[in-house]
């Protein structure tokens, strides 16, 4: 083999080793960002903390055109969806981000029970959404999920309870994004008997209620609250995590509800 060969060979041998070197150093950048921000997520949840508010409000996503409200709206401008008895003496005010996955474990623990003392008139719920997750962490499933959770309510109090609650049964991981795809909420919301009516498909694929969600979004970060889940009943935060981070049970939560009222 000859000198020049010989060098060939070696400036090959070198340009290879020098791109596996650059590729190894890329996967553990890629590895160190991945392992941060899910060992922030981790740490959250071992905390039982409330995921905090930063950055926008997620509403970049937000379509251009007129605030359409959806039916069955509330409060100032249409941004609450009360669900339960009007007439009730108290209220729970409730405020969460459908990408939250604080806010999943506490469903899972007690939504069944948090939607019993509404339908028993103990309380009427007031949800304040937010799209705060979208900003954080980039994408557009917070915002989706809301407006679509707007068609929902148009076609009625029971049926986004319904959707709300089948959200929250499937919530991807907040990573991944997974309620940006419309055409997956669509799915999603085939769950709820129905539903799906032509009106309903119609304002989910057109973002009717887009704008709308970004401007319940604002009035979220209006609120003065910093994170989610936030649960008020008559003004007095509910302390719903324990020591441990972990939701508390469904008979706590009735006892702490019982007690907020009693002493209010």
């Amino acid at each position: 083999m000859s000198n020049q060969q010989k060098k060939a060979n070696k400036s090959a041998t070198e340009r290879l080793r020098e791109q596996r070197v650059a590729e190894q150093k890329a996967e553990k950048t890629r590895r160190r960002i991945v392992i941060g921000v899910s060992a922030a997520v981790v740490v959250a949840l071992a905390a039982g903390v409330a995921v905090a508010v930063s950055g926008g409000s997620g509403g970049d996503h937000a379509a251009s055109g007129p605030v359409v409200a959806p039916a069955n709206t509330s409060g100032p401008d249409g941004t609450v969806i009360t669900y339960g008895k009007a007439d009730a003496k108290h209220t729970l005010k409730i405020y969460e981000d459908f990408r939250c996955p604080i806010c999943e474990r506490l469903e899972t623990t007690n939504g069944k029970t948090i939607q019993q003392l509404a339908d028993n008139g103990t309380y009427k719920i007031e949800y304040h959404l937010a799209t705060f997750l979208d900003a954080n962490l980039g994408g557009k499933g917070s915002h989706n999920a809301l407006a679509a959770a707007g068609a929902a309510l148009n076609e009625g109090t029971d049926k986004f309870k319904q959707f709300h609650d089948v959200l929250y049964a499937n919530q991807p991981n907040e990573q991944t994004d997974g309620f940006g795809d419309v055409n997956h909420l669509l799915d999603l919301a085939g769950k709820v008997p129905g539903l799906k009516t032509d009106a309903f498909v119609k304002a989910v694929k057109d973002g009717t209620y887009a704008p709308w969600a970004a401007k319940v979004s604002q009035a979220f970060n209006d609120s003065g609250v910093n994170g989610t889940p936030t649960l008020m009943l008559d003004g007095k935060t509910l302390n719903v995590f324990d020591n441990g981070g972990n939701p508390i049970s469904s008979a706590q939560f009735q006892t702490l509800v019982q007690q907020t009222v009693s002493a209010g």
